[in-house]
């Protein structure tokens, strides 16, 4: 999993997995991949990253959208839109990661039980990850979480994922905007949400 490969097994089968912090990206993919929960990531902890989404009040707002962004282009084209002064929801939680490889599907999950009605999750255009293949990683979980969420009863449709460049502020705003209003369509996640 590790587009460095800065994983390897020392000992054989029933060793142990040593990273080399030499050549290691510090992407995150590894985290989200790992079977056992026996990786963290140096500031993007599981615990840093629940810290995150437990700040939010989840009556602050409706619909309520929590954004995992990528640092390289979808966080900065977030912050292009920002000091661009586009206009877009102001429904928005955002949460960085070094890369959306780093996303584990129990991340999205987590949110929605925060009281999110909608995840949007933003990485780098597919085939221009800066760390080669986690955007691709990303896509492939999150298709399969969305198989999930309908077997659980949750519209697919509440989980987007957005490619882009760091300089396509006007996209972020954009793509936003019509997640807000499908989510508007689809209605509160949970009884009892208010309706502003």
């Amino acid at each position: 999993m590790c587009p460095s490969n800065s994983i390897k097994l020392v000992g054989g089968k029933g060793g142990k997995a040593v990273i080399n912090t030499t050549t290691c990206l510090a992407c995150g993919t590894c985290v989200a991949s790992c079977p056992v929960d026996a990786i963290s990531q140096r500031h993007f902890t599981d615990e840093q990253l629940q810290a995150q989404l437990n700040a939010i009040d989840p009556l602050s707002t409706y619909p309520l959208i929590v954004a995992f962004l990528c640092n390289w282009c979808a966080y900065r084209a977030a912050d292009l839109a920002g000091v661009s002064r586009m206009k877009y929801t102001s429904s928005v939680r955002s949460i960085r990661v070094m890369c959306v490889g780093r996303i584990d599907p129990s991340l999205v999950l987590d949110a929605f039980r925060h009281g999110a009605d909608g995840v949007y999750i933003g990485g780098c255009i597919l085939g221009e990850c800066h760390y080669h293949s986690g955007n691709y990683r990303c896509n492939n979980r999150m298709e399969e979480l969305k198989k999930m969420l309908k077997e659980a009863g949750i519209e697919p449709d509440r989980l987007k994922t957005v490619w882009l460049s760091a300089n396509e502020g006007e996209k972020y705003a954009r793509t936003l905007e019509e997640f807000r209003r499908r989510l508007l369509e689809l209605g509160p996640i949970g009884k009892g949400r208010p309706e502003n």
